[in-house]
């Protein structure tokens, strides 16, 4: 399955992504963030993709709807929203379900890599 994780700004809100990346099985990662995000260096090869946090809702919703077209390959993903706010929650997954793609919440615990 592919990880797709959404890294916003406060370097804190990292480390459960870090995580999902270094104790996940996945076919292909997928990180998406601003200019910011791009200080994230996981421990395993990744795509990065480029965002404006800033733009409105529905604009940042087409942009990632836009960038992520034809980039994943499966019927659903595991997604990471352990960093952001609402606004950029919201535009992110309704941008894979309208690929469309199916989406499993996916988090670190302490037993390891959980789908939600």
């Amino acid at each position: 399955m592919e990880l797709v994780a959404l890294l916003s700004s406060g370097k804190g809100t990292w480390a459960q992504v870090a995580g999902l990346i270094k104790h996940g099985e996945w076919e292909k990662i997928i990180l998406l963030g601003d200019d910011f995000a791009k200080q994230f260096k996981p421990e395993k090869e990744f795509e990065f993709i480029k965002v404006d946090l800033a733009k409105k809702l529905k604009e940042l919703r087409d942009e990632i709807s836009k960038k992520l077209k034809g980039k994943i390959s499966g019927t659903e993903v595991a997604l990471s929203i352990a960093s952001g706010d609402g606004k950029e929650h919201m535009a992110l997954i309704s941008a894979l379900i309208n690929l469309p793609v199916g989406i499993r919440f996916a988090a670190l615990t302490r037993e390891g890599v959980i789908d939600l």
